[in-house]
């Protein structure tokens, strides 16, 4: 084929893409800003060349004609180089801040409408349930916090509470000490027959496995003075004789020993909760007493609330050795008297010698009780 034949033939038909409404706007839009960077460019070259006209007027030291072209070119392409680098971030700023306006319009159409009398599920009602309540709870939170009465209230409030522990703070500890503190009593006490005899030592003392009790019997108290029965009871039991009621251990006649159930918190004693789980004897359990190097077995025969003012109780006709434990009840009180009433069973009971009468005291009005509480020392009660 001639080549001059093949310049002459026609190039083939491309059909012209057709434009659409959104390519026209995109170029627009495009040429709009390459426009306003041409502009500037040209701004800038045009501000560059006075500037060099400026510099050349007034500087007596002219530079050759090769250092001022540098220098102006490289000024030039500096702000060349920031023009274009300004039109791009404009570019994409408003690409972007029209994307983001075209998505919030289509999820606005796509939205669909929750109808007004649609019945609200389960799980919707106690949302809106909890959402309420957390706002009112906040809402009048903060209003009690901004109120002036909020600081007094809780003032007289915490005053409050720090005066119902010092009343009533026995009735907790004695609680505690009855159920859950352990006892300390010495394995070597629990008998498991009574009737044998054992050798023990002179101190006198009040063995009961059952409750683990194991305190001193102290026998200096007198009977009708509230203040040395206390004394006498912060070191043990005390020996409460009175007319009627004052045998000794292995003695015909009533032997009667008190001890605290509940003392307050700020008692110095080792033995204010000695009696506290006192309530717990039933018919038949084991007491053991060692007085004077001798061990006396005792068994539970009833128990029975009185009266503080009930020491009648304690006495009554016995041709026996006999034996009373005294306390308080209920636990953190003063209010009434347990007494639990057991026989001598050990040594032989029919061989005991009566009580000298001269061992008793005046007959008390009251019986021993717990030491004054908060109030009843605020108002001078002994």
């Amino acid at each position: 084929m001639n080549p001059q034949d093949q310049r002459s033939n026609p190039a083939p038909y491309v059909p012209a893409r057709e434009t659409s409404v959104f390519d026209r706007d995109d170029r627009a839009s495009h040429q709009a800003a390459a426009n306003i960077a041409r502009s500037q460019i040209d701004a800038i070259y045009q501000n560059g060349s006075a500037a060099q006209k400026t510099q050349s007027a007034n500087n007596p030291y002219q530079r050759t004609h090769d250092q001022l072209a540098h220098d102006t070119t490289q000024t030039a392409w500096q702000k060349y180089h920031s023009a274009w680098q300004n039109y791009y971030q404009q570019y994409y700023e408003r690409y972007y801040v029209s994307q983001v306006h075209q998505a919030k319009i289509d999820l606005e159409k796509n939205a669909v409408a929750v109808p007004a009398d649609r019945p609200l599920t389960k799980d919707e009602a106690i949302d809106d349930l909890r959402s309420e309540l957390r706002k009112n709870v906040e809402t009048h939170a903060k209003k009690v916090k901004s109120s002036r009465h909020f600081w007094p209230a809780m003032a007289g409030l915490s005053v409050m509470l720090i005066f119902l522990f010092l009343q009533y703070n026995r009735v907790l500890f004695a609680n505690v000490e009855a159920y859950i503190s352990p006892g300390n009593i010495d394995p070597q006490n629990l008998i498991v027959d009574p009737s044998t005899t054992t050798a023990v030592g002179p101190d006198p003392k009040i063995i009961i496995p059952k409750i683990n009790v194991n305190i001193p019997i102290v026998w200096t108290a007198v009977a009708s003075d509230q203040n040395s029965l206390n004394k006498a009871m912060n070191d043990g039991a005390a020996w409460f004789n009175i007319p009627g009621a004052n045998a000794r251990p292995g003695q015909v006649g009533n032997s009667v020993f008190s001890a605290h159930s509940s003392n307050d918190w700020l008692d110095q004693s080792d033995y204010k909760f000695a009696f506290a789980r006192l309530e717990q004897m039933k018919e038949g359990d084991t007491v053991y007493i060692n007085y004077n190097s001798k061990r006396y077995v005792y068994t539970v025969t009833h128990t029975k609330v009185v009266l503080p003012t009930q020491v009648d109780a304690l006495v009554f006709p016995t041709d026996k050795p006999v034996m009373t434990l005294i306390t308080c009840v209920p636990l953190g009180t003063a209010d009434k008297r347990l007494l639990v009433f057991a026989d001598q069973v050990s040594p032989d009971p029919t061989g005991a010698e009566k009580a000298a009468p001269e061992q008793a005291t005046s007959e008390p009005a009251v019986m021993p009780r717990n030491s004054p509480t908060f109030l009843e020392r605020l108002f001078g009660a002994n």
